[in-house]
């Protein structure tokens, strides 16, 4: 019996899903790229495969390959004489390039990547991969593993230093005199915050494994002198009778149960006027294929085999905020695929 030859839309759509099924190749080799510092060595000077291999003492026809595969990544470029530079992207992989994404690339690749495979476990179960792999649930790594708690607070504030710009333009923050940034790791949001808006005093909360980090980067700011550093439990009490209290890229870490005990708390603290900023990825009601869906479905879905959380629509800030006592008055897109959400308490907004 002669074999059916696949028509050309089955070989086109067959070669497209085994690009996805196999992309997890490029998530491996840019993170091997940017945990070996290769970005930052080519960046030196150090342009041929021995050299890098001699520096970062490893197999140098093996690190050659690794090379020729991130030039189709365009993560670099290949010349005749066997020297490899960085492009436009690659560059975004060094340690100190404005825009650095290298912390993130780690993190992904890296500590995140065992808790992806138990993504079945996630669906299966609704609970978080990261519970059913190391038995901790949510943040309680970093506490007890002071290298993963450095390389994700980095990698968040890498990921929020590509929002700050649009945030800081997108809404006024000059009629605040002190602003509560809840949960915001080392300060990289509220020390954008505070260097667009001199009248303004700021206040970090988190956990003292971030905020232990926070102070030499607020001054290197030059807003340490308007800036307090706090550490305690957004579930248990927060600083009271700031203007404005800003949640970004908080609640999508929780479930609605937790969430909505967060934002108790934020209301608790709150004066009358206090406006409450939450800063998130709205989900749209339908989604469809393109890059920003995707970008949003993959957002969703870290955050359940993670956390056991979510990504919300628009519809179910407003449930969630209206459960906790709030009304939303605003919401304005953002870069990267954010909004900032403005609400006030509900009796505040009767007034």
């Amino acid at each position: 019996m002669s074999e059916v030859d696949p028509g050309d839309d089955v070989l086109s759509h067959a070669s497209r899903l085994l690009e996805i099924v196999n992309a997890s190749w490029m998530t491996q080799a840019t993170r091997v790229a940017a945990e070996l510092g290769l970005p930052d060595l080519i960046a030196e000077g150090r342009c041929t495969a021995d050299d890098l291999a001699e520096a970062t003492h490893t197999h140098a026809p093996s690190l050659h390959r690794l090379l020729r595969a991130l030039v189709t990544l365009d993560i670099c470029r290949e010349s005749a004489d066997g020297t490899f530079e960085l492009t436009p992207m690659g560059e975004l992989l060094r340690t100190d390039a404005d825009g650095t994404v290298r912390s993130w690339t780690i993190y992904w690749g890296r500590e995140v990547w065992p808790e992806w495979a138990h993504l079945l476990d996630s669906v299966t179960t609704g609970r978080s991969a990261r519970e059913l792999v190391s038995g901790s649930a949510h943040f309680d790594p970093l506490r007890d593993d002071p290298a993963r708690a450095a390389v994700f607070n980095s990698a968040m504030a890498e990921n929020t230093r590509l929002a700050t710009r649009s945030i800081v333009t997108g809404y006024d923050f000059s009629a605040t005199s002190r602003i509560v940034d809840v949960g915001g790791g080392y300060g990289e949001l509220l020390a954008a915050v505070l260097t667009a808006n001199p009248g303004v005093e700021g206040v970090l909360f988190d956990l003292p494994h971030a905020i232990e980090k926070a102070g030499p980067y607020l001054e290197k700011c030059g807003v340490a002198d308007r800036s307090t550093l706090l550490s305690g439990n957004f579930f248990e009490e927060l600083p009271a009778d700031a203007d404005a209290y800003m949640l970004k890229h908080v609640l999508h870490d929780w479930d609605d149960e937790h969430s909505h005990d967060i934002l108790t708390t934020c209301r608790r603290a709150m004066a009358g006027s206090s406006k409450l900023l939450v800063i998130e990825r709205l989900v749209p009601e339908v989604m469809e294929p393109s890059p920003e869906h995707r970008l949003l479905a993959r957002a969703d879905l870290h955050m359940l085999v993670a956390h056991a959380a979510l990504e919300r629509t628009e519809l179910q800030f407003r449930e969630l905020l209206g459960s906790a006592g709030f009304t939303i008055s605003s919401v304005t897109p953002l870069a990267m695929g954010n909004s900032l959400i403005e609400a006030v308490a509900t009796e505040a907004a009767g007034r």
